[in-house]
């Protein structure tokens, strides 16, 4: 038996779906992108929305709508995956990285407003495992310094923050739709916004640059005509892709409810343990419990890990501080040091959950990881 920390959850209405793009005239570029954009835009409140090959990608054409680029500052956290700093790099930004929060995991906005600098852009916040910032600081602080907000929200679709959805809130905001995550496209992401401005820059970055839109072109010669009026990418997200989500989303409640059902199972089941330190839940927030996090200490970290693959069970460390890679390193970063983002690294340990995981599943999960910690910290 082998449970891994995250898959994909896909019925045969999702096979369907695929299958009736497949029969139809369109594969890449057709009815079914605007009709996934309109169903995420309308669930989490926001009024446009851009969906893209990868959630990447989504960070990528955010910071080109954000009009990042050499010489500007993009506040981040250290504790994500090294595409919520990379996007800033991309457009020739420099990443700041801002310590989190020792029991959200978040960003912390004290440290983000210690971090502010006369060539600060931006702020990417990350709702890391699903868990919902503290958005209300973080948009005082944007106000105070005049900085744009993109939320890399690619663990929290489905999230919320004091009653709103997550992508309701910053001035752009994020999505994945990998495997492991809420919901899946296959690869595939979006950006959500409830400005016009950014949402027509959003669509010109998507697909090269390149528009039909006759408001925005310099002239216009026929219905053939387009013209190139910025340099983009091609971002774009395939009709297959977006029919197979939007059937997950008919799915995301439910598979929401799941994950908050086996969270609370793993908090009942290790809140009494002094080993084992759980996830602390931010007041007013509803996470979308895209990873669950358990603390070990430092000493015995690799132990527990290495025993616990070695019982099937496929646990994983969400994340190594991206400061710490090579390429950044190597690159200007070798001197920064995120004191608690570093501890809470050394202790990590991300245990599986996903819709499909039994309760069966779980138990063993449960009965290893008490079994192990016990062992490993005698």
């Amino acid at each position: 038996m082998y449970i891994p920390y995250g898959r994909q959850s896909i019925d045969e209405k999702d096979i369907q779906a695929v299958v009736d793009v497949l029969r139809s005239d369109y594969l890449t570029t057709g009815p079914r992108i605007t009709e996934f954009e309109n169903r995420v835009a309308e669930y989490v409140g926001a009024k446009y929305a851009v969906a893209v090959n990868s959630g990447t990608s989504a960070l990528h054409i955010a910071c080109l709508a954000a009009g990042i680029k050499e010489g500007e500052e993009v506040i981040t956290s250290p504790i994500t995956f090294a595409a919520s700093s990379n996007c800033v790099l991309y457009c020739g930004g420099t990443p700041v990285f801002a310590d989190i929060d020792e029991h959200t995991y978040n960003i912390s906005p004290t440290e983000i407003e210690k971090a502010v600098t006369e060539h600060t852009k931006a702020i990417i916040p990350v709702h890391y495992a699903g868990q919902p910032c503290d958005m209300d600081a973080i948009m005082d602080i944007a106000k105070k310094y005049n900085l744009l907000v993109i939320e890399d929200s690619a663990h929290a679709l489905g999230a919320s923050y004091k009653g709103r959805k997550i992508g309701s809130i910053a001035d752009m905001t994020c999505f994945s739709f990998h495997p492991v995550k809420p919901i899946t496209t296959g690869e595939g992401g979006m950006v959500v916004t409830n400005s016009e401005e950014l949402y027509k820059k959003l669509v010109l970055f998507r697909s090269h640059g390149i528009t039909r839109d006759e408001s925005v072109m310099t002239e216009q010669q026929g219905d053939w005509y387009y013209q190139q009026l910025e340099l983009g990418y091609n971002y774009r997200i395939t009709d297959i892709s977006c029919a197979l989500g939007i059937s997950q989303m008919d799915k995301l409640d439910k598979f929401i409810d799941r994950r908050r059902q086996i969270a609370n199972r793993y908090n009942e089941a290790f809140k009494d343990i002094d080993e084992i330190k759980i996830p602390t839940q931010l007041s007013g927030c509803e996470s979308g419990w895209h990873l669950y996090m358990i603390q070990v200490p430092a000493d015995c970290r690799k132990i527990i890990f290495d025993s616990l693959r070695k019982s099937g069970i496929g646990v994983n460390v969400h994340y190594i501080p991206v400061y710490k890679h090579p390429y950044y390193q190597k690159n200007g970063f070798d001197g920064v040091c995120c004191k608690n983002g570093e501890a809470f690294y050394s202790r990590a340990i991300s245990l599986p959950i996903f819709p499909l995981l039994t309760d069966e599943q779980q138990n063993y999960v449960i009965e290893q990881v008490l079994r192990i910690v016990k062992e490993s910290t005698l």
